[in-house]
């Protein structure tokens, strides 16, 4: 009989194309995972990965083996999940790919209320700007708006479901370099920037009474989407230059006079994230629990 626990490091490193990569994923260690797989090919008596320094790419027969192993593992993994339906209250992990937006401004405000109604959940935010495929990232659901949802994905709002793209500078830049009163006045100005991890950076959209206007500005500083938005907060209030943002990230900052909103007229509305997870698995207590949760049906 082959170790369950083997066969399960197996998977999250052909998943995750590599073992330091298949530990993030699984919350284990690369060594830990590493001897499982040599462990596992031992026992099968074939190769399943062809590793070099730079990459972790399975055989043929690795190929064989997880395309058979990954969805027996997940009916497993179901069955063990019946278990909770006798509870009172349904235990085990529940691990989320969120953008660190949503960390931000979307679960505070579900978290703690969570994890006081069902003690027995531990909850792991892995927050990631990337569109991830959540099941090979060893995550049981994410957060993503909805132009950056697949098809096959079940997808339930989560959080406010209108939001504003707002934009504001601090009150010395501005009474230095004018108040911008139409988004192409922003032309003019030091703006700064924020770029995606997929090196794309989408411009600035403004819309009012159906006239849609959008603008590329530049400006002195570009940050990283996510981890940098906060470097780029901190240079609008120091006065580096104007800053677009989600008007939720920038509200405290309106309130205490640290950043000035301009062109609110002109602030476009989007829809508001959603919760999203495949439609092809059976939902775990754990996460069926927090889509309850977040519908209303609160214990």
């Amino acid at each position: 009989m082959m170790d369950l626990g083997d066969l399960n490091a197996f998977v999250a490193v052909a998943r995750a194309g590599g073992f330091r990569d298949g530990a993030r994923a699984s919350g284990g260690s690369a060594s830990g995972l590493s001897e499982a797989v040599r462990r596992l090919e031992v026992q099968l008596g074939v190769r399943l990965f062809n590793r070099t320094t730079r990459s972790v790419v399975p055989t043929e027969a690795g190929l064989s083996l997880l395309e058979r192993l990954g969805p027996a593992l997940s009916e497993v993994e179901a069955a063990l999940d019946v278990v909770n339906g006798f509870r009172d209250r349904p235990a085990g992990s529940l691990r989320l790919n969120v953008p660190v937006s949503a960390a931000r401004l979307i679960l505070p405000d579900i978290v703690p209320g969570f994890l006081a109604a069902f003690p027995g959940i531990r909850l792991e935010v892995i927050a990631d700007e990337n569109f991830v495929d959540v099941l090979a990232a060893g995550c049981d659901a994410g957060i993503r708006y909805d132009e950056r949802l697949e098809q096959d994905m079940i997808a339930v709002p989560i959080g406010p479901r209108v939001q504003r793209f707002a934009t504001a500078a601090s009150p010395a830049y501005l009474d230095r370099h004018g108040r911008p009163e139409h988004p192409s006045d922003l032309l003019g100005h030091a703006c700064v920037r924020g770029r995606f991890a997929s090196g794309a950076m989408l411009p600035w959209e403004f819309e009012r009474n159906s006239e849609v206007v959008r603008i590329d500005p530049t400006g002195p500083l570009i940050v990283r989407i996510g981890g940098a938005t906060d470097l780029a907060v901190d240079a609008a209030i120091a006065g580096t230059g104007i800053i677009g943002l989600f008007e939720g990230w920038l509200r405290p900052h309106f309130e205490s006079g640290a950043l000035e909103p301009i062109l609110e007229p002109w602030w476009q509305n989007f829809s508001g994230p959603f919760l999203y997870y495949p439609g092809r698995r059976l939902v775990p207590a754990p996460l069926r629990a927090f889509i309850d949760f977040i519908k209303g049906g609160r214990p």
